[in-house]
């Protein structure tokens, strides 16, 4: 019975593990993804200056 606890709390453990990697890279690509957003229309303004 104590074996069976012990390999549970260990699968637990690395489900806990994996999951905040998984968060980790999700976030990432999430902050890229509105940095880009935030990119373009500055970069469309700062064209729009120039031709003027």
């Amino acid at each position: 019975m104590y074996l069976l606890t012990n390999i549970k709390s260990i699968g637990h453990f690395f489900l806990f593990i994996v999951g905040g990697i998984v968060a980790i890279i999700v976030g990432s690509f999430m902050i890229r993804g509105t940095m880009h957003l935030w990119d373009k229309p500055n970069s469309e303004k700062k064209s729009d200056k120039n031709n003027d």
